[in-house]
């Protein structure tokens, strides 16, 4: 029963390192573009993405129920086996989200975690475990659907935008007012991020409770919901600076009013995904709302080349994170006890390197939108778009009035000669 007792703990402890590790991974998706296009500044934008992630963790448990009732078949499993699972799984979302955090990747946490809880259920139980049925349905297809609706909508909320304003074509910093709707908006999705991502882990520490018998409902117990909500929003407080540069580079010419497009369509999908207990991930969201306000503004082109190698990234975590937690698992089950030490050094160690290592370039709120020049932009914003269908038609009209100036300018000249 110690055991048990022991491994629960540490599921626990290692459950709320991946909150805080999600919510500084996950910042940039709702404060990049605010602080790249000066609408606020970088400490006061992760400030509030804080406060506001703490709120979201307490508006719904949907998602939570998805993966504490759903994702995986746990009255099927041994309560002295499946801690440890749970526990194999975690190194491989730590893992990867600490990899891709020093690369300044902007991966999916959400992926990273269902990835190493999927590998190391397959190899500490068996395949059978999982409900495949709801990973598809409620984790594979949302990722598929959720960025190209968000980008649909993006597109959509752009062109609408540009079209109001349109009497500003001629102003370059005539759109500026977005930038105060901007300050909403990435609050906006701050708050759609706690009531989505902070669930995950919520659905995590559950599970492991359901587990040994220490709780028989998918509903997550009060205590779980404010660790997870205070952690996650600790996390996101710490900034993340450098997938915040990532992200703060590629949108840095964006125009405000691009910025608040798609964090307005960010924001909505993630709302919706997390009233119907979609798992979905911020990270594909926020880029597909990207791509989707470059499209719908003229004179922008998005770079496919960039968005290619994120999407190479997307692919990867969910097979990488299982692979790691897979290896974990693997450990478990030959060495018993002694794999769970093991494991737990071996996971100290990569992450006390991966940190050390960041250490040599240290990116923080000071230096993370420098050299902005030097990024490959995900959205290329022209320095002089083609003009619009208005701006020619005015500009015909004006040639033509000049034209008509110019002849009665010489007609009396002309009658007077002769």
């Amino acid at each position: 029963m110690e055991t048990a007792t022991l491994i629960v703990v540490l599921v626990i402890v290692l459950a709320l390192f991946f909150d805080f590790t999600n919510g500084f991974h996950d910042t940039a998706n709702a404060m990049a573009t605010p602080i790249a296009t000066g609408a606020l500044k970088p400490k006061t934008a992760v400030l509030l993405a804080a406060i506001l992630n703490l709120v979201g963790a307490f508006l719904s448990t949907e998602v939570a129920k998805t993966i504490s009732g759903g994702m995986i078949r746990e009255d099927e499993i041994s309560a002295s086996v499946f801690p440890a699972v749970i526990f194999a799984g975690l190194i491989g979302a730590i893992t990867w989200n600490m990899l891709t955090w020093l690369l300044g990747l902007p991966s999916s946490s959400s992926h990273a975690l269902f990835g190493g809880l999927i590998g190391a259920t397959i190899v500490g139980v068996s395949a059978a475990a999982i409900d495949f049925g709801v990973v598809m349905s409620k984790v594979v297809l949302p990722a598929l659907i959720a960025p190209l609706t968000a980008g649909i909508i993006a597109f959509t909320v752009t062109k609408i935008a540009y079209v109001m304003t349109r009497r500003y074509d001629s102003k370059p910093d005539g759109r500026d007012g977005f930038r105060v709707g901007q300050i909403f908006t990435s609050s906006l999705v701050a708050l759609a991020h706690g009531t989505n991502d902070a669930q995950k882990t919520m659905g995590v520490i559950t599970l492991a409770l359901i587990t040994v018998g220490w709780q028989t409902e998918s509903d997550p117990q009060t205590w779980v919901i404010f660790a997870c909500a205070i952690t996650i929003a600790l996390g996101t407080y710490m900034g993340g600076w450098r997938i915040i540069r990532t992200l703060g580079k590629g949108l840095t010419d964006v125009k405000p009013a691009q910025g608040f497009s798609a964090e307005s369509s960010t924001a909505a999908t993630i709302l919706a995904s997390s009233a119907l207990g979609f798992a979905l991930s911020t990270t594909q969201v926020a880029s597909g709302s990207v791509i989707g306000s470059g499209l719908g503004r003229r004179g922008s082109t998005v770079r496919w080349r960039t968005v290619g190698r994120i999407m190479i990234g997307w692919i990867l975590t969910l097979p990488a994170a299982g692979g790691v937690g897979a290896l974990a698992a693997a450990v478990i089950v030959w060495l018993g006890g002694w794999g769970i030490i093991i494991d737990t050094i071996i996971a100290v160690a990569i992450v006390t390197a991966l940190f050390l290592r960041s250490r040599r370039n240290e990116v923080n709120a000071s230096n993370a939108m420098s050299e902005v020049a030097d990024s490959g932009l995900a959205v290329k914003v022209k320095r002089n778009p083609p003009p619009t269908r208005r701006q020619r038609a005015i500009a015909r009209e004006e040639a033509r009035r000049l034209k008509a100036a110019e002849r009665d300018a010489r007609g009396p000249k002309n009658g007077a000669q002769r």
